[in-house]
């Protein structure tokens, strides 16, 4: 009697499978539309970038330069041929043009960008909300991604520029900066391009480390004094993964790319840069 309890008759099986199936289906059909709307989430964000690298871009002279734009080459005396034409060396690279995104957030201080890289970003400074770009776009909504956003102790004209970016599993944001971990990487993308209402300036990478998120560097803003410079530098060196080029010294400004590396350990890559 007890074993016709514990049988399930064929209906009732195929029921209990309908409805396992139909959960299933539930789940995936569920799972899919969330991942979805991450993936167009994501390509939103960086469409938006773009449209912002194009908004500072100075555009190129046309392709077809003025006259003025050759040298003549020389003519032997006697030869009344025509001299051939040659271009004249190029002209340097123009700075970005950043007026119109400093006129569309007051919390915009500069732009960032690694030539040959996929780092080429605004940077946000908000002294009074630190982390107010963490999950935030340029424009102030909400954003997985955030913006690079400039330590809030700092000022442009801080011993150590310490800005921040997220570690994006799509490869925007700081994600490029994982290349560093390989020297091969680090010696073929030396310059950091950092451009503020200042100018453009370059940075050379001398050292990239692998810290904790609590590492003293991150205090280590002033640096006023050859003291404090030379201490906190040594002791950053002494945990770098290699150097690239010599520490540099007292009065040069550093600027340090930080992002997540080892998350599960709370560990940051940090990528130094001296300017040049």
């Amino acid at each position: 009697m007890a074993g016709s309890f514990l049988r399930c008759s064929p209906m009732s099986r195929r029921i209990k499978f309908g409805v396992f199936a139909f959960l299933l289906s539930a789940v995936l059909v569920t799972c899919g539309v969330m991942i979805g709307r991450e993936l167009l989430s994501r390509q939103k964000e960086k469409e938006d970038f773009e449209q912002l690298a194009k908004l500072v871009t100075v555009k190129k002279p046309s392709t077809s330069p003025a006259p003025s734009a050759y040298l003549p080459a020389s003519t032997p005396p006697g030869n009344s041929e025509i001299s051939e034409e040659i271009p004249a060396e190029d002209e340097p690279v123009l700075a970005r043009d950043l007026s119109e995104l400093f006129t569309m957030n007051e919390d915009f201080v500069g732009w960032l960008c690694i030539p040959e890289t996929d780092i080429n970003y605004p940077v946000m400074h908000t002294p009074d909300d630190p982390e107010k770009y963490l999950r935030r776009n340029f424009q102030g909504e909400y954003s997985e991604s955030g913006v690079p956003f400039l330590d809030s102790r700092c000022a442009l004209d801080s011993g150590n520029l310490i800005i921040y970016g997220h570690n994006m599993m799509n490869g925007t944001m700081f994600a490029a900066l994982q290349g560093y971990v390989q020297e091969d990487f680090c010696k073929a993308h030396p310059i950091v391009e950092f451009q503020t209402a200042d100018g453009c300036a370059e940075y050379r990478v001398f050292a990239v480390a692998w810290v904790k998120s609590n590492d003293d560097w991150y205090k280590a803003v002033d640096l006023s004094s050859a003291e404090d410079f030379n201490s906190a530098v040594d002791k950053v060196m002494s945990k770098a993964l290699f150097t690239i080029n010599s520490a540099p010294e007292y009065g040069v400004q550093i600027l340090t790319l930080s992002t997540c590396y080892d998350s599960a350990h709370n560990g940051r890559l940090l990528v130094l840069a001296a300017k040049l």
